[in-house]
């Protein structure tokens, strides 16, 4: 079997047309010059996922000269929806996953894209915690899956770590890592042994500190993230940041998983994201975070 390169990429397929995966889509097709499909459960995702990356051109781009209208339609004609994950992964080189994080989920994904993708075809999940080699297990391709972890917003932040389950291939990690530096971004490769791999374990205690101090109303969360920016040099807080990417929804999500992985003791969900997530505070695009919650609810309780 004639094993991948990075210049062989020409199609790929990404599994999940939320934010993340609309973000990373649209980097594959302007930076990587693929042909992209976005793949999602509902017609209406996909075409929520294509308008977004329509809206972004426009304003982060065409609407500051970077691109013109012309560019940008070429652009667009790269990028294509479904709802068809067979069939789109049957016409794909690379595919990228980023879906719920759930273990369990992203097993049935993986099993279903080993069963339709290409032999040559490299199967890669954008996962920030669980276990590149559990994922593989669904496959009969274990060679061929890994982690490529991008980090929000895609387009701004240059890291992208690549994760290495117990039977990745090094072509493997290193098409992978090539198809990284082609989108303009910083590859830092590491074993899945450790949950959180590299960037989000160390940083993922650092926010729950800062939650624990929201939650023992030592200050209030904007001044806890003022005194970690200015303290640490950090463009942005970890719980604003949280609120904007969603996290606080992805922690709850996988609570079951952590605890598998970490035990109870480390695993277990902090009672303040627990509490919040149940009354509606996720945080995610256009969705109330732990900034609202601490105003609204926690900064009233005796």
């Amino acid at each position: 079997m004639n094993e991948l390169k990075v210049s062989d990429i020409k199609r790929v397929t990404v599994i999940g047309a939320g934010l993340m995966g609309a973000q990373i889509g649209e980097l594959m097709a302007r930076i990587g010059k693929c042909s992209v499909t976005l793949v999602d459960i509902k017609d209406e995702f996909v075409s929520k996922g294509l308008a977004g990356i329509d809206q972004r051109t426009e304003k982060f781009f065409v609407a500051k000269g970077k691109m013109t209208s012309e560019e940008k339609k070429e652009l667009m004609s790269r990028i294509g929806g479904t709802t068809d994950m067979a069939k789109a992964a049957a016409g794909s080189d690379f595919i990228l996953e980023a879906a719920t994080e759930n273990i369990k989920i992203k097993k049935e994904l993986f099993k279903k894209l080993d069963e339709n993708a290409p032999a040559h075809t490299i199967l890669a999940t954008n996962t920030s915690y669980l276990s590149i080699t559990e994922i593989a297990s669904a496959t009969n391709r274990a060679d061929r899956v890994v982690g490529m972890h991008f980090f929000n917003p895609v387009g701004v932040m240059k890291l992208v770590e690549v994760v290495k389950g117990a039977k990745t291939s090094e072509n493997t990690v290193a098409a992978t890592s090539d198809l990284a530096r082609l989108l303009q971004k910083e590859p830092v490769v590491c074993w899945d042994a450790s949950y959180g791999f590299l960037a989000n374990r160390a940083y993922f205690a650092m926010r729950m500190e800062a939650v624990q101090m929201l939650y023992e109303r030592v200050a209030p969360p904007e001044e806890i993230d003022r005194a970690l920016k200015l303290g640490y040099n950090l463009p942005m807080g970890p719980l604003e940041l949280a609120d904007m990417g969603g996290s606080w929804a992805i922690y709850a999500s996988s609570e079951e998983d952590r605890i598998r992985e970490l035990g109870s003791e480390k695993g277990k969900l902090h009672p303040l994201i627990r509490l919040m997530v149940r009354a509606g505070y996720t945080g995610g695009a256009g969705k109330k975070g732990i900034y609202d919650f601490y105003k609204e609810v926690l900064s009233k309780m005796k």
